[in-house]
């Protein structure tokens, strides 16, 4: 019997560098029924005629313009068929065998609908990315954090974390999906443009009552920062905003209300953090935020992806706040917040 085919998609904006750098290993990978996808967001770096000369083996889906992570996906993979997506950032390296382990366990499990490997960083081999690391996990609050990842610090990796399990998120730097289901579901939201996407994609997915797993015997490393560096005002605007938006679209009204209530006043002790540290853009960037999630509320509601049901149980869920944990607490790991759950 013939393995499930797989499409690697990767998406790509002025990332030449990148996909000279890391696309000779996605090109090694050791698996049969694959094919490898360059989705292209109108890139002005000549990437496109570079991939046409250098790597004809891989299929070029040229976009007309910049639609961002969420869209570009949408649009590009309305034009690919295969029983499984993989949605791969341009600046990962992966191990030859990667694909093998995850698609094993899905196929398995029919009940998973995404998966990631363990992330690990580039430059540091040894030690958790930021983006991921061994699957990402939410507190009651909306904060994101992942196993080897908590806020900022990434822990090494002593195969702590080696188990494969059920998680609230899979980053979108390296993810699994059945591509039957992420149509099913509507894929990425769009409005989002990029960051937290693929955490509201795994919230609705669960809602929906499949499962999102992390397969650490799956390794790939990931650069990070490639499109908007660590630090980037913008990046900040995207993040507080779709993180808010996301809460809406995905939990109970009367839940939603005061959580998001909640999540302003949180959110504006950091922007007078940033100040404070002499980071007036970011500052500007939380209100910003802030004020893009209520034109979303009053005005851009019906242009977002929301969920098909409500009835999946949530994995991967931490009922208390790892902010608390984290900063009053002094839980600056994983296995630490764990342990008082």
């Amino acid at each position: 019997m013939a393995d499930p085919s797989v499409a690697i998609v990767i998406l790509n904006w002025n990332g030449r560098k990148y996909l000279q750098q890391f696309l000779p290993s996605v090109m090694s990978t050791i698996y049969s029924n694959r094919q490898v996808v360059v989705a292209d967001n109108a890139s002005t770096d000549e990437s496109v005629a570079f991939l046409r000369e250098h790597f004809p083996g891989v299929r070029v889906i040229a976009l007309d313009r910049n639609f961002g992570f969420a869209r570009g996906y949408n649009e590009a993979l309305r034009q690919v068929e295969a029983d499984y997506y993989v949605l791969l950032n341009s600046d990962v390296e992966v191990t030859p065998g990667w694909i093998g382990p995850v698609i094993g366990l899905m196929e398995k499990e029919a009940g998973i609908g995404a998966c990631q490997p363990k992330i690990l960083a580039y430059y540091d081999k040894q030690s958790f990315e930021y983006a991921g690391a061994a699957g990402g996990w939410m507190d009651y609050l909306g904060y994101p954090f992942a196993r080897g990842r908590v806020f900022d610090i990434c822990e090494k990796d002593q195969g702590q974390y080696d188990t494969t399990e059920p998680v609230f998120w899979a980053s979108g730097a390296a993810m699994f999906v059945r591509a039957p289901l992420f149509h099913e579901l509507g894929g990425l939201d769009g409005y989002f443009f990029a960051h937290q996407e693929e955490i509201d994609f795994c919230w609705r997915m669960q809602l929906a009552g499949y499962a999102v797993y992390a397969c650490p015997a799956s390794v790939v490393y990931h650069l990070g920062g490639g499109t908007l560096p660590k630090g980037n005002e913008r990046k900040t605007v995207l993040n507080f905003r779709n993180n808010l938006i996301m809460m809406a679209k995905n939990l109970p009204a009367g839940e939603a209300f005061w959580k998001i209530g909640l999540r302003f006043l949180l959110d504006g002790l950091t922007a007078w953090k940033f100040l404070f540290a002499g980071q007036g853009g970011h500052f500007l960037a939380v209100i910003k935020a802030h004020f893009g999630f209520y034109n979303w509320l009053l005005f851009k509601r019906g242009e977002s992806v929301f969920p098909v049901k409500k009835q999946g149980k949530l994995q991967g869920w931490l009922a208390k706040s790892v902010v608390w944990a984290y900063f009053a607490r002094g839980q600056k790991t994983f296995a630490e917040i764990m342990k008082g759950k």
